[in-house]
């Protein structure tokens, strides 16, 4: 059989052989991820990956722990160098200030996350069953390696495994019953499956665990299918939006002396029709502009709150992401700078602001002990901050009129599961502002908006998500498109806001359903089938 002379070549592989076939194995799940979306792919670094654990030998727990931990780091550092490989875009947007740190961006940090997968392995090879249970150890040791992986030293839960089947409308609706942690372990057993054609000694043997796969994933679609209504989401009345996609090139953004070009532009914009019907702003109730719109601070700029106040009609709001200083603290040198949401009102008053509370970190802050280092052998960092940015005490939510209470979400933050929505009451859409610029016309923004659209799946709300470059998009409850701008564009877009739908189990008990079927996953790997 040629799936067995496969499995044993990957078993028995030794050396420089089995880290190219792990490190290929693991960048092939790259398919499976936007913008390709190739979800079925998930079977080759799946399949694959128990094979290497099968051929992690040894005479003791310690050297085959030792074995299956290096395939695993070669198998993840493929995984993480396809998927992340556009990380590079941005250290050449300033390439005579950020080129020299291209190599911590596009090696250094994979090798770091090949780390969780590497004790992944490890550990799954400690407990690892005979037969078909060990598909179930497998799941469970992936999905609590990616848990952690979203949560330790502030957490990078960028391509987690669960999202390989979230490209597909109807498999992704399973986020909203168990968030995407409990999709991760479902893509693993379901990927991992076929391996036992290639191992198993009968053939009863390998037909079970691909009969579980195939009712396991038919059953996701079933319920995707069940979830979603076919009517498109009502809409909550009164509202039009307008989100504004300038298109700006990255270094002009940040260029301080474009400040006031920058603000002409997106007026000018912004004030486009769109329909015969729908001249400039007429209608419109609410304008929205992306992250970090100005090279300024706009609070502390009162021409440029005059410009806007005159240039938008009675009624209107603009909500437009922008640098905040806050309140100077004694002993200080300078105020803390936040990057905010904020919002002006036709008399170019700020209303309301929230400060962004997950930095990224080293883009936009670092340790004040390494930010001395950069700066004391002449380097910089992303943010031309000393410092870079400060961090917002807690999430909350964002009151605008005319809307309902917003859940905002800037940029890095639309990534974390089970941490967008604020306590307290229930907020009626999530608000994305973005700016994906750093990283051109690769995936990276098309991975950045498949995750943010999940969020609306998890919890149950609608998405109005605006990019500098795109992808700006209003997502309803369901994570479906209702209207959007692609990558690389500049323009305007007018849409409805989508009502929120019901709470959602993930957006009521989190990710203790995934710790449940993480339990479950363990326990049911200890009955063998015959194999």
């Amino acid at each position: 059989m040629a799936l067995a002379r496969v499995a044993e070549a990957v078993i028995l592989g030794w050396g420089w052989r089995k880290r190219l076939i792990a490190l290929a194995a693991g960048a092939s799940g790259a398919l499976a991820l936007p913008p390709l979306d190739l979800w079925p792919v998930i079977v080759v670094p799946m399949t694959n990956a128990v094979w290497l654990i099968d051929g992690a030998v040894g005479i003791s727990a310690w050297s085959r722990f030792r074995a299956a931990f290096a395939a695993g780091w070669w198998w993840g550092f493929g995984f993480f160098i396809a998927g992340l490989w556009w990380l590079g875009a941005a250290f050449l947007v300033e390439a005579d200030k950020f080129a020299w740190a291209m190599p911590l961006g596009v090696v250094a940090l994979p090798a770091f996350l090949a780390l969780f997968p590497a004790f992944a392995f490890g550990f799954a090879r400690l407990a690892w069953p005979r037969g078909a249970g060990r598909i179930l150890v497998l799941a469970a040791m992936l999905a609590l390696s990616e848990w952690l992986r979203g949560h330790v030293l502030t957490g990078f839960p960028w391509n987690v495994y669960g999202m390989m089947l979230a490209g597909e409308i109807h498999l992704a609706q399973a986020a909203a019953l168990i968030g995407l942690y409990g999709l991760t372990l479902f893509a693993v057993a379901i990927g991992a499956a076929p391996a036992v054609l290639g191992t198993a000694r009968t053939a009863s043997g390998s037909r079970l665990p691909l009969l579980l796969a195939f009712v396991a994933l038919a059953g996701l679609f079933a319920f995707g299918l069940w979830r979603m209504p076919d009517a498109p989401s009502p809409l909550v009345a009164g509202v039009k939006l307008r989100l504004m996609q300038p298109n700006l090139p990255q270094d002009a953004k940040f260029n301080s002396n474009s400040g006031a070009a920058i603000l002409e532009r997106y007026l000018e914009l912004s004030d486009r029709a769109t329909s015969p019907t729908t001249p400039g702003l007429q209608g419109v109730t609410h304008l929205i502009w992306p992250e970090s719109a100005f090279p300024f601070l706009l609070g502390r700029t009162p021409g440029a709150l005059s410009r806007i106040g005159a240039a938008l009609p009675p009624d209107v709001t603009l909500v437009t992401g922008a640098a905040r200083a806050g309140e100077m603290l004694p002993g200080e040198s300078r105020p803390p700078i936040y990057n905010a949401i904020q919002v002006v009102n036709d008399e170019g008053v700020i209303l309301a602001s929230y400060d962004k509370v997950h930095l990224v970190p080293f883009g936009e802050y670092l340790p004040p002990i390494l930010d001395r280092l950069i700066r004391g052998v002449g380097l910089s960092q992303f943010v031309a901050i000393p410092g870079g940015f400060a961090a917002g005490s807690a999430r909350t939510q964002l009151a605008i009129k005319g809307l309902p209470t917003a859940a905002p979400l800037i940029c890095y933050e639309a990534v974390f599961p089970g941490e967008v929505a604020a306590r307290g009451p229930r907020a009626g859409f999530f608000l994305n502002l973005t700016n994906d610029g750093w990283f051109g016309q690769t995936s990276g923004p098309y991975q950045h908006f498949a995750q943010a659209r999940l969020r609306s799946i998890e919890e149950g709300l609608p998405l109005v998500r605006v990019a500098n470059t795109g992808i700006s998009a209003v997502v309803d409850a369901y994570g479906r498109t209702v209207a959007s701008l692609p990558l690389g564009v500049e323009g305007v877009l007018d849409s409805g806001l989508p009502r929120a739908g019901p709470v959602t189990p993930y957006g009521r008990l989190g990710d203790s359903i995934f710790a449940g079927l993480l339990l479950l996953f363990l326990a049911f790997s200890r009955f063998r089938a015959h194999d």
